[in-house]
């Protein structure tokens, strides 16, 4: 399988998921769990599967936000709603936007679920804390919920893969967004979503000047534009082992049942995003 197959399959599961994170539903659901603010469901739900845990591994799991943003939230959340409340609003709201928004094809939604979960059972986890986490959480009854557990397992996997490929390359999680900025954009974006004072950006700008990724007017260079394209293809590669669990008729398959469902999510996230997913295609 190519990284550009991989990768066009990461963006119709990763709508399906991110639908958690900005449909209205789901928002309420948080809030009904007494967690009022964005921020509160982000980090509680996210971080729901590990248990009450503390500020620290959030921010070594999640990679890319400041330190005080996590602290901010973790582990306060825990004494407004338990990891299991967590869990439930978020699997219930994140349904909820699936079920408004989505096709009204139940056996489209069925057979989508049941193929993407032998693909998020394949997941090896190993040293993937998130992915681990979520693939351990009991599967759901309800077709919409097992779709979007699927997605949540694999987006998850392949998100420990991508920190373990920016890892390698010896980026921390604000030299990876000043990176990204500086080939795309978006700085205005990604520093206040991700919590980063103007301070440690600039010193993540001028660690990558230093490495020769940058030059000195913040433009990437031959050689960052290389490692990071070096990044995302390792994160790729990395990604591929759980879709060795179906034939190729069966991936076939899948990308048909996936793309209306993708394109139908989509709509609910903004673009452009800190996750970097672009506007599905139709």
């Amino acid at each position: 399988m190519s990284s550009e197959f991989i990768r066009g399959l990461w963006q119709l599961y990763e709508p399906l998921h991110a639908v958690t994170y900005f449909g209205s539903q789901a928002r309420a659901a948080f809030e009904s769990a007494g967690l009022r603010g964005f921020w509160r469901g982000y980090f509680a739900g996210r971080a729901a599967p590990l248990g009450t845990v503390a500020a620290a591994p959030v921010t070594a799991a999640f990679f890319s936000f400041a330190p005080a943003m996590v602290a901010r939230a973790v582990p306060d959340v825990w004494q407004r709603a338990s990891p299991d409340q967590a869990l439930a609003a978020r699997l219930d709201g994140a349904a909820a936007v699936l079920r408004a928004v989505l096709p009204d094809e139940p056996e489209r939604w069925a057979a989508a679920a049941g193929l993407l979960e032998t693909v998020a059972r394949a997941a090896v986890t190993d040293g993937r804390v998130l992915g681990a986490a979520n693939a351990a959480l009991p599967r759901p009854a309800d077709p919409l919920a097992r779709l979007w557990q699927a997605a949540t397992v694999l987006r998850e996997h392949r998100g420990d893969g991508h920190v373990i490929a920016l890892v390698d390359a010896e980026l921390d999680g604000c030299q990876a967004l000043v990176l990204r900025d500086a080939l795309y954009g978006g700085r205005e974006q990604l520093q206040p979503n991700r919590g980063w004072t103007d301070s440690e950006w600039d010193g993540a700008a001028e660690a990558l000047v230093r490495r020769g990724w940058l030059a000195d007017d913040g433009r990437p260079t031959t050689t960052g534009a290389a490692a990071h394209r070096a990044v995302e293809g390792r994160t790729d590669r990395l990604a591929a082992q759980p879709w060795t669990a179906l034939a190729p008729a069966e991936r076939s398959q899948l990308v048909r049942l996936l793309a209306p469902l993708a394109e139908a999510a989509g709509g609910v996230v903004p673009y452009p995003n800190p996750m970097g997913l672009p506007r599905p295609a139709g």
